[in-house]
């Protein structure tokens, strides 16, 4: 399956091992190209060579430069997004952050549903083609269209972003609450109006070929080809 950036790139700078092999992991299920460093001494070489779309930076790094001088390096020689991931909470590093040239700040510990969305609000403001594939299914979020087996279907904004967030979580099974967060922002709501949708969703994909959203009974539901 193809996944949100069909080939789009991401650098990770991050010192934390285990961080950063979440994250790399996080990015690679949604189909991005990922490039983790754990420093940045050698992030312009790195990017010379990788050509990232958008980078993602800790800020608080024990060797070579801090994310701010990275971000500072980015923004004079390239022209590409910039996340800050970190733990430095505080208002004044969060104005840093802004002043060396990021675009969002997002603390630790995050939600990866959420750090992926930053990612592609990012990429789109970008202008960044952003598309999902799940079998003969084509997601494009530039032009917010669905087709499917050649045929493109209509679908109301709730459906589409249903099936966005489905289809940027492959084979993840995603529970009511977690659908109502993504989709209408909260979860204080009766889970049937996921139900709803979703049945309307399922027969119109289903109207031109095999069925692609499955029901995990107690659970939620995934998008598995």
């Amino acid at each position: 399956m193809g996944g949100v950036g069909s080939g789009l790139g991401v650098l990770v700078v991050e010192d934390d091992d285990t961080l950063r092999h979440a994250v790399d992991a996080v990015l690679r299920r949604a189909g991005y190209t990922v490039r983790a460093e754990s420093d940045g001494k050698a992030v312009k070489e790195v990017v010379k060579e990788f050509r990232p779309d958008l980078a993602i930076l800790d800020v608080r790094l024990p060797t070579g430069p801090d994310g701010y001088a990275i971000a500072r390096a980015l923004r004079d020689e390239h022209d590409l997004p910039i996340l800050f991931l970190t733990a430095a909470d505080s208002r004044r590093a969060r104005l840093d952050g802004f002043e060396a040239g990021g675009d969002d700040y997002v603390i630790k510990p995050f939600d990866t549903e959420e750090l992926l969305a930053r990612v592609a609000a990012l990429l789109r403001r970008a202008g960044a083609k952003t598309s999902w594939r799940a079998a003969d299914l084509v997601v494009d979020d530039t032009t917010r269209t669905v087709t499917r087996n050649g045929h493109e279907l209509v679908l109301t904004r709730t459906e589409y972003e249903l099936l966005s967030v489905l289809v940027q979580h492959p084979r993840q099974v995603l529970s009511k609450e977690q659908l109502l967060r993504r989709v209408w922002g909260f979860d204080a709501c009766d889970t049937n109006v996921v139900e709803v949708h979703m049945s309307s969703l399922r027969r119109k994909l289903e109207a031109h070929g095999a069925r692609l959203i499955h029901t995990v009974r107690g659970t939620g539901y995934t998008l598995r080809p």
